[in-house]
């Protein structure tokens, strides 16, 4: 039934059955050509400040010389431990250019969460906000990270206001705890040591790997999904080609611009805001901080803009906020909905209060992101993950991985395309476990499609939880928990929840009566990043389970 492709029927005018990844050999390829084509043109927004193509391009070369100084060879990866400030483009222009892997690092990771990503991807090197240094401080030992180079918030903010910034964030705010990496070098100090050295400039080709996207795929430890430059840049060219009947309507004299809200360590922003944007010579607006919706609010009253992809949570959060009416939200021709299920509520109040409609998306890490979406043109919510884009084939599997065929039968998504990673990063296990013998990628998500080709989502195969558009796998959070004194076992499940999709619960059954949930707490907290900490705490005298011992999580899940 999908080898037809009957979805191309539902494209909007304009938009191509397939589109040419070939035309760049390389990401590097493409952001030389932007910074060429736009150098006048403003590529950041941050903090009031605007940092053009061709500050970029040049801090990102200085910066790609100081790597390759340090003795870093063509393959070797780069972590970047940083929320959304303009340092963040140019570090990864600057590794892509130095023929080197990005590896995105979650900034707000535990010490344990960071040591298992640094020394499974092997990084050799980050770029990293002092914010989070006693993070890194406290595992770095344990790794092979031998070069550090050392952010603050106001190094792209020009002297004055650098300085006046970096006081506020460190004095007042007291958001930079106590650190001692005494071999760490400053961003700005790094680009004068790259301004005098030698750039050598590597031959980067579509098989050469971009970046590690760390994920749980389907299962749980996290693992590296491989994204070659092709990846990325074939669903960069999607997503332009999937964007355009409605960006075309941008006036001639007016810089495309999109909101980058959605942290760029995670894909979608990655790709979606930082990637297409460099391609199409926009303007991005940086948020450092989407949790501040008053600062979010007051930043965008300050610009005009055309595009915002964003999780449910962030659409919901902003549309109920009494600041909302401050922005001008009349200049918006897109609002993309990913990460996680955009509600039928938001989308029906963000449409009132906008006039722009959610169109809803859906991918993941390993299809870097997007793999299908609603037409950028509807104008009502459908509450499916819409059609696959542009040279992205999807079908839907039973549990022996034969094809789904009769309509409305439930089965698993699976995806092929020219977006879709090259595997696990030195996982030859788990990518056979996820990729069939004819190159689908199974997703995990299990999916219904209707007679023209609109895919929606029913359920999950595995006991992912989803929060905020983040994955959180249960066994890793019980891994944790059950190291935790006085917990006999526990299990985790995911709980629906107003604001974030779902919430985790967890569920213990004590060894030491004496252990209270402000201990469990407090434990998590140390432990794991926030939005994998519980939002429910129960204890019980026994787990639900099989015959053979295995915990029941459904029937946890159930009765709530």
């Amino acid at each position: 039934m999908t080898t037809d492709r009957v979805w191309l029927s539902s494209y909007p005018e304009g938009v191509p059955a397939d589109i040419d990844a070939s035309q760049y050999s390389s990401l590097v390829g493409l952001m030389q050509d932007s910074f060429a084509k736009y150098a006048d043109r403003t590529a950041y927004s941050f903090m009031g400040k605007d940092i053009g193509y061709r500050e970029t391009d040049l801090k990102s070369q200085a910066l790609a010389a100081y790597l390759q100084s340090l003795g870093l060879v063509k393959g070797d990866r780069v972590a970047i431990m940083m929320p959304n400030v303009p340092q963040y483009p140019v570090a990864v222009a600057a590794i892509l250019r130095a023929g080197l892997v990005v590896v995105n690092v979650n900034p707000l990771y535990t010490p344990r969460e960071l040591e298992h990503q640094l020394k499974d991807s092997g990084a050799k090197a980050i770029v990293i906000i002092e914010n989070f240094c006693s993070t890194l401080q406290k595992c770095q030992e344990q790794t092979q990270v031998e070069h550090i180079v050392l952010c603050a918030m106001g190094d792209m903010l020009g002297w004055a206001k650098g300085a006046l910034v970096n006081y506020v964030v460190r004095s007042v705010k007291k958001m930079v705890p106590d650190f001692s990496l005494p071999k760490a070098v400053r961003f700005n100090a790094a680009l004068s040591q790259g301004r005098q050295a030698a750039f050598a400039k590597p031959v980067v080709g579509p098989e050469d790997i971009a970046v590690l996207q760390y994920t749980g795929g389907t299962t749980g430890v996290s693992k590296g999904a491989v994204l070659l430059h092709r990846n990325v840049i074939a669903n960069l060219l999607q997503s332009e080609a999937w964007n355009d009947p409605v960006m075309k309507r941008v006036p001639a004299n007016e810089q495309s611009t999109s909101v980058c809200a959605l942290p760029l360590y995670h894909i979608f922003a990655f790709t979606v805001n930082m990637m297409l944007g460099m391609r199409t010579g926009g303007k991005t607006i940086l948020i450092p901080n989407p949790r501040d919706l008053p600062a979010v609010l007051k930043e965008l009253s300050k610009h005009t803009f055309h595009s915002f992809p964003a999780v449910n949570t962030l659409f919901n959060g902003l549309a109920n906020h009494p600041d909302f009416g401050t922005v001008n939200w009349s200049n918006l021709k897109v609002s993309v909905g990913g990460g996680m299920a955009v509600t039928s509520s938001v989308a029906k109040l963000w449409l009132e209060k906008t006039g722009c409609p959610i169109c809803e998306g859906y991918g993941l890490s390993e299809t870097s992101p997007s793999a299908s979406c609603n037409p950028t043109t509807s104008t009502s919510f459908t509450g499916t993950i819409g059609v696959p884009i542009p040279s992205t084939w999807m079908k839907l599997l039973d549990d022996e991985g034969n094809e789904v065929t009769a309509l409305g039968e439930p089965g698993e998504i699976a995806i092929k395309g020219p977006q879709v990673m090259a595997g696990y990063w030195q996982r030859p296990d788990e990518t056979a476990r996820v990729m069939t013998a004819d190159g689908y990628f199974k997703s995990g998500d299990i999916g219904v499609v209707d007679a023209r080709g609109f895919f929606k989502i029913v359920d999950r195969k595995k006991d992912m939880i989803l929060v905020s558009g983040f994955n959180v796998y249960p066994n890793e959070v019980e891994e944790v928990v059950s190291t935790c004194p006085g917990v006999m076992e526990c299990a985790a499940v995911g709980v629906p929840d107003e604001k974030t999709g779902e919430a985790v619960k967890l569920v213990i059954v004590k060894k030491d009566p004496a252990l209270t949930e402000t201990d469990v707490r407090e434990y998590c907290r140390t432990n794991m990043t926030g939005y994998k900490q519980p939002k429910v705490v129960e204890f019980r005298t026994e787990l639900p389970k099989t015959a053979v011992g295995k915990i029941l999580r459904r029937e946890l899940r159930d009765k709530n």
